[in-house]
């Protein structure tokens, strides 16, 4: 087939501007495969380009999707690590809500023991995401104090899971009783209800007063200062979303006098090579525990493609948990 099924955004809005369309197949170019695609994860960039907000990088698809599994269907010039029919998932800048995504070689991975075909979609962008943040740039260590704000999505339950496995203490946060409950099945020490608690007073009440080492954001400026005031001496705030705004008043005195850093980090448009680098090192790191069971995928529900809008007005609603995925 020259064709294929996609997903389209026709414009920028609400769920009503996708539609499924008919695509050229894409073919894989010298160091790329091609994957005929079992599942995609449904991920907050894809909600943020659908609005308009947030534009694939230049040269990417603008098919959306930044995860998927499925299976090697095509191998592109001088490309050996890889065979025919094998299972696999892949990190991608683009192209995922699709029947095929042509993706370069060192962004993926195999499928990891004890995960189906289906569910490892729920895995390559929100393992990367974690580890390149919290191990490979600030270095989470043991018995560090981890703060997570929106633990119960999918984010937010790997980056709870991967803190607890290397013995540091995850809190999270999250906007109700039942979805804290869903975050202590996925190892949380402890929770707070942002709608009922100041988030500032629980974590120093929980540490005893040191503050928070790590602190993972996606919310960005309405959080700002509060996470400020939530981190421990020598603490590191790791930005990854703007959920609550862009612009905030950062306080360099306060900044300096907690000896703390803000690091702001996109996933989506680094280098392929930067992108390679993390992709592997998961494979070193993350793959093993979750073939031995620390960490597993946090899959709430499978939609079929032609289901995608469905899809979007779930996790538009805000009621989801975990991962969101769409099969083929």
């Amino acid at each position: 087939m020259s064709t294929m099924r996609a997903v389209e955004y026709q414009g920028a809005g609400g769920p009503e501007v996708m539609r499924i369309v008919e695509r050229p197949r894409p073919q894989p170019k010298p160091g790329e495969v091609l994957v005929r695609v079992a599942a995609a994860g449904l991920n907050r960039a894809d909600v943020q380009q659908r609005k308009g907000v947030y534009p694939p990088p230049k040269g990417a698809s603008d098919i959306p999707g930044l995860e998927v599994s499925g299976t090697i269907a095509e191998l592109g010039d001088g490309v050996d690590s890889f065979g025919l029919g094998e299972e696999v998932c892949a990190l991608l800048a683009g192209g995922g809500y699709a029947e095929y995504v042509a993706v370069p070689a060192g962004q993926v991975l195999p499928v990891p023991t004890g995960t189906t075909l289906i569910d490892a979609a729920a895995l390559p962008e929100v393992v990367c995401t974690v580890w390149s943040n919290l191990f490979m740039n600030v270095r989470v260590e043991k018995g560090n104090w981890v703060l997570i704000h929106g633990g119960a999505g999918g984010i937010g339950t790997m980056a709870t899971q991967l803190v607890a496995a290397h013995g540091a203490h995850p809190v999270v946060t999250a906007g109700s009783e039942e979805k804290l409950a869903y975050c202590y099945r996925f190892g949380a020490e402890a929770g707070i209800n942002y709608r009922d608690e100041d988030f500032v007073e629980e974590m120093l009440d929980l540490s005893d007063g040191h503050g928070a080492d790590v602190i993972l954001d996606v919310v960005g400026a309405t959080y700002l200062d509060r996470n400020l005031h939530a981190l421990a001496p020598g603490g590191r705030l790791v930005v990854i979303g703007l959920q609550g705004g862009a612009k905030a008043e950062l306080d360099l005195g306060l900044l300096m006098s907690r000896r703390a850093s803000v690091h702001g980090t996109t996933l989506r448009a680094r280098p392929i090579e930067e992108k390679a680098r993390i992709v592997a090192d998961v494979a070193t790191h993350v793959w093993p525990l979750v073939a031995a069971g620390t960490v597993r995928t946090a899959v709430e529900v499978r939609y079929p493609l032609d289901q995608a809008a469905a899809a979007h007005e779930h996790f538009d609603s805000g009621e989801h948990t975990g991962k969101i995925l769409l099969t083929m």
